[in-house]
C-alpha cells in the first residue's frame, strides 16, 4: 500500500478531463526530487466541469444568437463563474440536483483512490476556487454522516492535508447563521500521531486574484482550523498582476513546490 494519497479538484469555469495532468506530473517530479519514492503516493484528479458545461453552453447560445454583445470573452468568463456557483448551491426540487451529482463524482474519485492507495492512507487534497467550497461541503457531509463514504479514506477521516488556493469559501458563508468550518484535522483515530502532527490546512491566495481570499479571518473557528493564509504571486508577466492570476496557480513553480513539500511531509510521517 502507498504511504499517502493525493487528490486535486478544480474550480469555476470551463475545464476538461485533463485539467490537472501537467500539474500532477510536476508535483510527482518534485516529490521524487525530495526523496519520496515514485510509488509512495497515489494521485487522482476530480473533474466535475462536464456536469455543468452542457447547460452553460446552451445558455450562452440562447443569450447571444439574436443579440450582439460586447466583451464576449469577459461575459463568458463571468457566466462560467456565476453559473457554476448558482447551479451548485441552488438545486431545484424535483429536478436534476447538481450538488448531489458533484458529490457523487467526488466520492467516486476518492473511492478509486482508496482502492489503489489503501482505505487508511493519509489523504492530501488540493482544491481550487469553487472546488474548495465543494470539497469543504463534502467533508462536512461526511463528518455529519450524510455523505456516501464507505471507508476511512472516502469518509475523509484520513484527511491529513488540505491545500486551498484561489478559494472563495468566504463568499459562501454569507447568509449563514453560524459560520463553522470542517473539523481539521478530523477527529478519531484514523490518523497516526506522526501524521496528525504533520497535518496542515494551508490556504494560498494571490492579492490580484479577485476570486481568492484568506480564510482565517472568516471567524475564530476558521482561524483555529486553517493553519495559515499565505499570499503568493502566481502567473507570468501577463497574468501575475491582474485577475487572470486566478487560473495561474496550476503552472506556478513556487506553488507546486509548496504542494509537493506538504505531501512529502505527510508521506514521511506515514512512513515513520
Amino acid at each position: 500500500m502507498s504511504l499517502a494519497a493525493f487528490a486535486v479538484i478544480h474550480g469555476m469555469g470551463a475545464q476538461d478531463a485533463s485539467f490537472a495532468d501537467a500539474f500532477l506530473r510536476a508535483v510527482r517530479a518534485r516529490l521524487v526530487a525530495r526523496g519520496v519514492r515514485d510509488d509512495a503516493v497515489e494521485m487522482t484528479s476530480i473533474w466535475w466541469g462536464d456536469l455543468f458545461q452542457i447547460d452553460e453552453d446552451d445558455l450562452w447560445r440562447r443569450m447571444t444568437h439574436a443579440q450582439r454583445l460586447d466583451w464576449q470573452w469577459l461575459r463568458k468568463f463571468v457566466m462560467g463563474v456565476l453559473a457554476d456557483a448558482v447551479a451548485y448551491r441552488r438545486p431545484n426540487p424535483g429536478q436534476y440536483d447538481h450538488y448531489q451529482a458533484i458529490h457523487q463524482r467526488v466520492y467516486e474519485r476518492l473511492a478509486e483512490l482508496s482502492a489503489r492507495a489503501g482505505t487508511t492512507a493519509p489523504l492530501v487534497v488540493a482544491a481550487h476556487s469553487l472546488g474548495s467550497a465543494i470539497f469543504s461541503d463534502h467533508v462536512w457531509d461526511e463528518q455529519n454522516r450524510c455523505g456516501p463514504g464507505r471507508d476511512a479514506l472516502t469518509r475523509c477521516e484520513t484527511l491529513a492535508g488540505l491545500i486551498t488556493f484561489g478559494s472563495n469559501i468566504p463568499l459562501f458563508t454569507l447568509g449563514l447563521d453560524q459560520v463553522t468550518p470542517i473539523a481539521f484535522p478530523p477527529p478519531g483515530d484514523a490518523l497516526s500521531e506522526p501524521v496528525r502532527a504533520a497535518a496542515r490546512w494551508m490556504n494560498y491566495f494571490d492579492r490580484d486574484d479577485v476570486l481568492g481570499y484568506p480564510l482565517r479571518e472568516i471567524s475564530p473557528a476558521y482561524a483555529a482550523a486553517v493553519t495559515d493564509d499565505v499570499p503568493i504571486q502566481v502567473g507570468s508577466l501577463l497574468s501575475s498582476w491582474n485577475p487572470a492570476s486566478h487560473a495561474a496557480y496550476w503552472g506556478d513553480d513556487d506553488f507546486i513546490d509548496r504542494v509537493a513539500t506538504q505531501i512529502a511531509d505527510v508521506a514521511r510521517a506515514a512512513g515513520a
